[in-house]
């Protein structure tokens, strides 16, 4: 138990990652942009991405701390810095990291005006919200909190490693409305879940003159861990588990479906809507799959001393290993190895474009990459929207953005963006175009890299593609 706590408070105090790509939705110069919106306006008749260089994306961020608060100068004792972050932060705090490699991706518009496109991706999703309570047990032990209740089910967390199958199709089905829609296969390859857990522990002052004066409670105990993937490789060696891993992203795994849909509106020659829903799916997990369940209530008194804090330096090796192993004893973790289906993360965008400035287009007077549709500007400004579910309820963000077109071969975004991180994250996006060769890189927190240490969150995407652009 001892050696778990300590685990989250580490994991929780040093660093993660978010999913939203603000500066590349919309982005319609870059092919990968619909993989945010397949409803997007495509201006390209052909595109190939460079393989395992079209999209690097990694980005990362703590809603309620940062690296700095805690390891930077400061003439604060660094004991005390992390037990004044733990107490500042409360369980809705989260931490997050999303990393994803492109492996491959393609589209080319078809005769009957469809452009399909399609590709494989890897990704890496990890979540965990702070678990308040038993950091402050670990930190502090529990000299000071008699009588009270330290939830246990604030352990919330998830984390999966897959590769994405895609396939999409994308149509003007008239001059104002673009739609689209992209199936998606997933192979998952490892993944760890423990939500909705529920329980107490509580220190009491027993009988004062007993030998034994605290009772250590476990009330209502029910924690569930769903693994997938994972107990396999245990019994390998370290240099084996790679290979078995990757051998898993080419449907050696668990397998799920999901969908993605889009649309893009033109409401009238200078504003233009457009939304999307992502990953509407589910993942099946039936091969080597173990789910561990503890579930009961227990009363030790077994332990003559309160725990040490961990703050204090004192080793609290013999007082949590005897605890875990009287817990172990009383409420038996039982192992299934049944299968269970887990939900996909379901996100949403949406965004409000006011186009303005000059014209562009092969006349100078209309827009020949749109077909027919509203004039496209070499200016845009507007608002976008974006929510993610999480498994406390959805995590959302505003932003404000700015486009420009440059020159026929350079476009540049940049925006403003409002969320549980932060209300400075300024972000910049480049698209270049230079003959059939796109090259595109985005990043945000701009503010921040002179010392990324106290980024509450940094992201940074960039590809490769080879796009072959209408006559």
């Amino acid at each position: 138990m001892r050696n778990v706590l300590i685990f989250i408070l580490v994991l929780c105090l040093t660093g993660s990652v978010a999913q939203n790509k603000q500066v590349l939705y919309g982005l319609e110069e870059v092919p990968q942009s619909l993989l945010l919106n397949p409803g997007s306006k495509v201006p390209q008749k052909m595109h190939f991405g460079i393989p395992f260089l079209s999209q690097i994306h990694v980005n990362g961020g703590a809603s309620g701390v940062t690296v700095f608060d805690i390891f930077g100068e400061s003439n604060v004792d660094i004991n005390d810095r992390i037990r004044n972050k733990i107490f500042e932060m409360s369980n809705s705090d989260f931490f997050t990291a999303t990393q994803q490699l492109e492996i491959l991706n393609f589209g080319w518009r078809a005769k009957n005006d469809i452009y399909f496109s399609g590709g494989i991706y890897q990704e890496f999703d990890f979540i965990t919200y702070f678990p308040r309570d038993l950091a402050i047990l670990t930190w502090e032990g529990n000299r000071d909190y008699l009588d009270y209740p330290f939830d246990l089910g604030e352990v919330n967390a998830t984390a999966d490693l897959l590769t994405v199958y895609h396939f999409g199709a994308n149509k003007q089905i008239t001059k104002k409305l673009t739609a689209g829609v992209r199936v998606k296969l997933y192979s998952s390859m490892m993944s760890i879940r423990s939500t909705d857990n529920q329980g107490t522990f509580t220190t009491t002052l027993g009988d004062v003159n007993s030998e034994n004066i605290y009772e250590h409670t476990v009330s209502d105990a029910d924690v569930t861990v769903n693994t997938s993937g994972i107990a396999s490789l245990e019994d390998m060696e370290s240099s084996e588990i790679p290979g078995e891993v990757i051998g898993r992203a080419f449907f050696g795994g668990n397998f799920g479906v999901g969908a993605d849909l889009g649309v893009t509106y033109d409401i009238n020659d200078r504003f233009t809507a457009s939304a999307s829903v992502l990953d509407l799916g589910v993942i099946f997990h039936s091969n080597d799959v173990e789910t561990y369940h503890a579930t009961g209530s227990y009363t030790l008194d077994g332990i003559e001393l309160i725990f040490p804090p961990l703050s204090a330096g004192q080793s609290t090796l013999p007082y949590y290993d005897n605890l875990e192993d009287e817990i172990e004893e009383a409420i038996p973790i039982d192992t299934i190895t049944s299968g269970y289906s887990q939900l996909r993360p379901v996100k949403f965008n949406a965004s409000l474009k006011y186009s303005f400035g000059k014209t562009i287009g092969n006349s100078g007077d209309c827009d020949c990459r749109n077909m027919g549709g509203n004039v496209e500007r070499a200016q845009a400004a507007g608002v976008q929207f974006y929510s993610i579910l999480r498994p406390k309820g959805p995590q959302m963000a505003g932003t404000l953005f700015y486009y420009r077109r440059l020159w026929d071969f350079l476009s540049a975004k940049a925006t403003y963006t409002v969320d549980p991180y932060s209300f400075s994250n300024l972000g910049l996006g480049v698209v270049t175009d230079i003959g059939k060769f796109n090259f595109y890189i985005a990043a945000d927190n701009l503010l921040r890299y002179g010392n990324l240490a106290k980024a509450k969150s940094v992201s940074l995407q960039l590809g490769f593609n080879i796009k072959i652009d209408e006559e």
